[in-house]
């Protein structure tokens, strides 16, 4: 009934009551200040004030029932030390027995039932009962609207409150509530209607457009700002770093010391995340040194920052020197040094550290079963998930994973049943996962069935699953369901176009792919090396080769990406598709580094096509030497010799590889029936039911045979 009573408040007040612009009309305070200088009294007020910060309620509590005389201000400091502990219903209770209040009364009762997320009508309904309001009154209630996402209200308080009080607070409680739901418009409106914008308000703009990743309006913002703060610059800094600009990032960090402006350890976490994320190892010692010459302590948050860092630039020993340097340890601090023991296959230090570990969390635990499964050590990483004393999501995802990372699908879909059927809900990475292995094996029924878990789970526009969608149904040859997720996707990232570009490419359609990139540079996005190889094999698939040789020579050029083995393997496969031998040959021979398998595999493919003997035998020879026991070079040649009417020798090769024992892989596919995986290898009777199958085939066969089929 409260709800109800209070909600038809809310609308009363907002809808027919206009707030007087002139406060004078209010009816003053019932309460006069009582001239009151006892020090007693201001101490008492005081330590309920302190107790209550501290969480130490029922001593303030104490003070206050043994107080003789109480003012407005001891019932005020009470009210408001139950509101920070959380007992929100002794707080009304004492607010509604006051004799007197203030506003400050008020607006220490309306601030406890919005920050403590209670009925935001219960709250408004105090609001508008208030004999006078302020500027706390409006900013606490256009807030707690706010934070439940009642623009529409919010704006109506807004409105209608006196101009003078608009600015800063309830104008920046709008700006940062426009940008928490993604409304950047509305925000910007705001903020270009204040009449005094101060340093927060410039700020949140700021920080509001970098957390959308977009930098460019922010940064146009940023240096139109009359005063800059710490935040700020920090903000636009990390605004940088997220959407991989990071020389932008550390020049304006340069820029910001240059000019004097005092960086936090905010600033430096930050700076430690970007150098361990983009291997730059050099900065990082920079701003490294930059710690103990400004005094800064290696507090928890700023060593573990470190500690990450270092870890993922593969320098463990200055890890591990920072770690015994903090005075204080958490859980992440031992979880940073662990995963970067990992990180770095240092699978036996990290399993040193775990034993040592004085309290093991989910991420403990996790990091080792990840860090066994790198290794392909599954047999360890089962071992430590059942020896977990609680399993969560992550840790299924983590054991799921590492079976699809280890290309063991089948193993991935058995321990994803096994996870449901235990009524564990998988996460996106869970569901991106096996919507993976099911596209490595595509198997487009399995896939579909995993797509209706996401659709029954509501996953459906979380983008890291788009994107492994888009994944599948490319991979199993339906382009076109592929094509309509991906156009769905609200905001398409790289991952989103590189897949889609791939899926183009795979199903032949290299000019749709090529298209969709262009597209993709004219949207702003930056493509990576993944990009770059989808692009290439377009390009394959279309035979576009002086197309795909500009792309290539612009990885480096334009986009300062060092081509790496798949990218020369699949240059090499472009030229050979079109005959251009000598020059796949030239840039073989170009290549900085050792040419790895897929490089000569690609020449070795180019030579059975065009029937170039010496090249084959070249490319057979050097895959011979890097893969000794595939039998790929062994079958490839031995083709080309029966092809070109040398059988002798075609045979010679064939028993070179019987003599080395060397078999092809057999192929492999399999089945989901009642949630159990049945596998089946080429010439072998692994099947439980093998002989049930046999029996029913042959049955099936005989029934054929004897049906009365009509002649046609």
């Amino acid at each position: 009934m409260l709800c109800k009573r209070a909600a038809a408040v809310v609308y009363k007040h907002l809808y027919r009551v206009k707030f007087s612009l002139d406060h004078s009309n209010f009816a003053h305070q019932s309460h006069k200040a009582r001239p009151n200088n006892s020090n007693f009294l201001l101490y008492c007020n005081n330590q309920i004030s302190i107790n209550g910060r501290q969480g130490n309620v029922q001593e303030s509590e104490s003070i206050f029932n043994g107080m003789p005389r109480k003012s407005t201000v001891t019932y005020t400091a009470m009210l408001t030390a139950y509101s920070q502990n959380g007992q929100i219903a002794k707080a009304r209770k004492l607010f509604d027995e006051m004799a007197d209040r203030t506003s400050a009364s008020y607006n220490a009762m309306i601030t406890a039932l919005i920050n403590n997320n209670c009925s935001i009508y219960e709250a408004f309904e105090i609001f508008a009962t208030m004999p006078m309001r302020n500027a706390v009154s409006y900013a606490a209630m256009i807030t707690g609207f706010v934070r439940r996402g009642m623009f529409y209200e919010a704006e109506e308080l807004y409105v209608n409150m006196p101009a003078r009080w608009r600015d800063s607070v309830c104008s920046n409680a709008l700006i940062s509530g426009y940008f928490k739901v993604g409304r950047l418009e509305e925000a910007a409106r705001i903020f270009e209607a204040m009449v005094e914008k101060d340093v927060v308000a410039w700020g949140s703009m700021v920080d509001g457009y970098c957390k959308k990743g977009r930098v460019i309006e922010a940064r146009k913002i940023f240096d139109k700002m009359p005063e800059k703060n710490v935040v700020a610059w920090t903000a636009m800094v990390d605004g940088y770093m997220k959407v991989d600009c990071f020389e932008d990032g550390f020049d304006l960090f340069l820029s910001m010391r240059r000019g004097g402006m005092a960086f936090n350890s905010t600033t430096l976490t930050i700076l430690f995340e970007a150098c361990g994320r983009f291997f730059r190892y050099r900065e990082g010692v920079q701003v490294h040194g930059l710690v103990s010459r400004f005094g800064f302590d290696y507090d928890i948050i700023l060593g573990n920052s470190i500690i990450t860092m270092y870890g993922r630039l593969g320098f463990m020993d200055e890890a591990n020197k920072v770690f015994s340097m903090m005075s204080k340890r958490d859980v992440v601090s031992w979880n940073s040094l662990i995963s970067g023991y990992v990180h770095n296959g240092e699978i036996e230090e990290a399993y040193r550290l775990f034993e040592r570990m004085p309290g093991k969390d989910f991420v403990s635990w996790t990091t080792m079963i990840t860090g066994f499964s790198s290794k392909g050590n599954l047999e360890k990483s089962i071992e430590f998930f059942n020896m977990m004393p609680e399993k969560d999501d992550v840790t299924w995802t983590a054991i799921i994973s590492g079976f699809v990372n280890n290309e063991q699908y089948e193993e991935a879909f058995r321990w994803f049943i096994e996870m449901l059927q235990k009524d564990v809900r998988p996460n996106q990475l869970t569901l991106s996962s096996v919507l993976s292995a099911s596209a490595a094996t595509a198997t487009l029924n399995q896939g579909s069935q995993i797509h209706a878990h996401v659709v029954k789970m509501n996953m459906e526009s979380d983008v890291s699953i788009q994107n492994s969608l888009v994944s599948l149904y490319s991979k199993c040859g339906n382009v076109v369901d592929a094509y309509r997720i991906f156009t769905n996707i609200d905001e398409q990232n790289i991952v989103s176009y590189n897949s889609m570009i791939s899926g183009f490419a795979q199903n032949g359609l290299g000019e749709e792919g090529l298209n969709l990139f262009r597209k993709m540079k004219d949207e702003g996005l930056v493509p990576n090396q993944i990009t770059f190889l989808s692009v290439l094999s377009a390009c394959n698939h279309v035979g576009l080769v002086e197309e795909g040789f500009i792309y290539f020579k612009s990885m480096k050029t334009l986009y300062n990406i060092e081509p790496g083995p798949e990218h020369y393997a699949c240059m090499v496969d472009i030229l050979g598709r079109a005959g251009s031998l000598a020059e796949a040959i030239d840039l073989i021979n170009s290549m900085t580094f050792e040419p790895p398998p897929g490089v000569w595999g690609a020449l070795l493919g180019a030579s059975r096509t065009h029937l170039n003997l010496d090249l084959a035998k070249l490319a057979a020879q050097h895959l011979m030497e890097l893969e000794p026991d595939s039998a790929t070079p062994y079958v490839v040649l031995s083709d080309l010799y029966s092809v070109i009417g040398k059988k002798r020798d075609g045979n010679r090769v064939r028993m070179k590889k019987k003599l080395k024992r060397i078999r092809k892989s057999p192929g492999c596919s399999w089945i989901i029936l009642k949630d159990k995986v049945h596998l089946f290898l080429a010439g072998r009777k692994s099947c439980l039911d093998l002989n049930e199958i046999e029996v029913t085939l042959q049955t099936i066969s005989k029934g054929t045979k004897e049906f009365d089929w009509p002649k046609q």
